[in-house]
């Protein structure tokens, strides 16, 4: 009789046999394939897909003509591809003190340098957090064999800042030249000189046909002194997903000449970071931009179109991404006569805490100068969640602007204080109560209460010539999580701030819609 326990014991040798041997024959297979394909250096280190997402500063060729061999188009892209990595892997290397990536886009000679640089700063415990956000280029050489290229980048724009352990010690943007040689290796052009020259600032060819100006405390539109009357929209039927799936310009067009009729003069819109496609802004979301300004200048409304919402990184490795993306709105809508404002980012202060405010401040002072530069037409300001918060970059605004949620008894003593430090314009950008009493606020504010609210506001508003946007025109009947979290009150609350109903029926509150 045949013991079954040898026999599993025999089957289970045999089985462990063939496992090992299957497995060592897979390991040699895998490593003979690596031994005869190379390793990809971009997959290692997945520069391809990092250039792509988080490094994209402006780069302009001036001058690509060569006096020997033709530059060809696919060579180019090549060498601005690779000189871009190359300042990449120095800002990544500099940000964390580790060389990763330096040999790759940058020759033995060339690459000293930043060795000692990364070993002394290790040494030292500073790190340096930097960008650049332009290069303006000029092809000086390009050898017959193909294998070498000259360069001058004239106007190198860097933004740095420098850390001693976690404590900034020192900030800067500058502006630099750089005479450039690369070489190409191994199918890369790496970086063999780059050598600092005397700087002399390019002139700026963008032209201005300004529209709206400021002079003195004054908005001045078309030649014309302007009163800010206005709203911040979005459609009854697509709150916070105004350009989304239901898009429909029949439905904005009625609700234009609601605003319109009303005796209001300005609207309040919002782009949304992802939404529009971050750096690759999407060609159908630009069109519907372009229908709704088109139709707010048919019926004579001004626009402030709010930028980057829902946007919240602003690390400095990001800047060039979202320089991209304002550039492609920004740039395409410069000349439109319906824009009044770019708004760089609403309520920029409730990142504070989770970002850091210097961080946060750095990247709108920064995104402001780029958006000087795709569009010296139109005005620039900000929109502060609170009054304390809008004397910051004050200097750098056009006008300053403010939202206001709090008791109506205190808003001119905040008023006066808040124009008693500026002699800028101030906009009131949100203002407004909820009529939101019920299951959810059995205590709350009924729509008696948010009539009496807009009818001594805008006595206070008339008084003081403010200029206004009210929150909201329309009652809501879904808010998303994103804007006020998962609690049901508040949602409920958020629900009822519009002058219309979800029914389409004008509420008490429309009456006083704007001052009589």
């Amino acid at each position: 009789m045949v013991n079954p326990n040898k026999n599993i014991y025999r089957a289970s040798l045999i089985l462990s046999f063939l496992v090992l041997n299957g497995g060592i024959i897979y390991g040699i297979s895998q490593l003979f394939l690596f031994l005869n394909t190379g390793a990809d250096r971009t997959s290692m280190l997945h520069l391809t897909k990092k250039s792509q997402q988080v490094y994209l500063p402006k780069i302009v060729w001036k001058d690509t003509l060569n006096p020997g061999r033709p530059m060809e188009a696919q060579t180019l892209s090549d060498i601005q591809q690779n000189y871009l990595d190359a300042w990449y892997v120095k800002q990544v290397a500099y940000k964390t003190n580790d060389s990763f990536g330096i040999n790759d886009f940058y020759t033995q000679s060339a690459r000293k340098n930043l060795y000692k640089t990364i070993d002394n700063n290790t040494f030292k415990k500073y790190h340096i957090d930097g960008t650049t956000t332009k290069h303006t280029t000029y092809l000086d050489f390009y050898s017959a064999d193909g294998q070498l290229v000259v360069f001058t980048d004239k106007d190198v724009r860097e933004y740095q800042k420098i850390y001693k352990e976690e404590n900034l010690v020192f900030e800067a943007e500058t502006h630099a030249s750089y005479k450039i040689m690369m070489l190409l290796e191994d199918g890369f052009w790496k970086i063999r000189h780059m050598v600092k020259e005397r700087y002399i600032p390019l002139q700026d060819s963008i032209t201005s046909n300004k529209k709206a100006v400021v002079v003195d405390d004054k908005l001045i539109v078309n030649g014309e002194s302007f009163h800010i009357k206005g709203i911040n929209y979005y459609p009854q039927k697509s709150p916070w997903d105004m350009f989304g799936d239901h898009f429909d310009i029949n439905v904005i067009a009625k609700d234009f000449e609601i605003i319109k009729n009303a005796g209001l003069n300005t609207i309040r819109i919002f782009i949304q970071y992802e939404d529009f496609g971050k750096a690759t802004v999407l060609h159908n979301k630009l069109t519907k931009l372009k229908n709704v300004l088109d139709l707010a200048s048919q019926e004579d409304l001004q626009v402030v179109v709010t930028l980057f919402d829902f946007y919240g990184d602003y690390s400095i490795l990001d800047w060039t991404l979202t320089h991209r993306h304002a550039e492609q709105i920004v740039s395409r809508f410069k000349d439109h006569d319906a824009i009044l404002a770019w708004d760089l980012k609403n309520e920029p202060n409730l990142d504070f805490q989770n970002r850091g405010k210097d961080r946060v401040l750095s990247w709108l002072k920064e995104m402001c100068n780029q958006i000087r530069s795709f569009d010296p037409n139109h005005l620039i300001t900000i929109g502060w969640s609170d009054p304390e918060s809008m004397q910051l970059l004050s200097e750098e605004m056009d006008f300053l602007s403010f939202h206001y949620y709090r008791s109506i008894d205190d808003f001119i003593d905040v008023y006066d204080k808040l124009l008693s430090n500026t002699n800028k314009p101030v906009l009131l950008q949100e203002f407004g109560i909820s009529s939101n009493k019920g299951l959810w606020s059995p205590f709350g504010t009924s729509e008696e209460d948010q009539a009496s609210y807009y009818r001594d506001f805008q006595k206070l508003l008339a008084t003081r010539k403010l200029h206004y946007m009210s929150w909201t025109l329309y009652d809501f009947t879904e808010v998303p999580t994103a804007v006020v979290g998962k609690l049901p009150w508040r949602k409920h609350q958020q629900k009822h701030f519009g002058f219309i109903d979800k029914d389409g029926k004008k509420k008490k509150a429309f009456a006083f819609i704007t001052a009589k």
